[in-house]
């Protein structure tokens, strides 16, 4: 019996390089909230596509817009 045939999956385009962003900041409101999730957590790196180091960018940018109060700690009111 022959195996089928596997298909790799459609490499995801990076969003931040698509857009011509070096350097990801925690006042850029609009583009963090494509990095959050409907419950305020973190989008993953293999869900956002973005690399590792930019990654870390958006998580550090993240953390900060919501220290200084830009972005919400959760949308849900618990």
């Amino acid at each position: 019996m022959a195996k089928p045939v596997l298909r790799k999956p459609k490499k995801k385009s990076n969003p931040l390089k698509a857009a011509k962003i070096g350097y990801v900041d925690y006042k850029d409101t609009a583009l963090l909230r494509k990095f959050i999730s409907d419950r305020g957590k973190i989008r993953a790196r293999r869900v956002t596509g973005v690399s590792v180091q930019q990654q870390r960018q958006v998580a550090k940018a993240v953390k900060n817009a919501r220290e200084m109060a830009l972005l919400p700690y959760s949308s849900s009111a618990r």
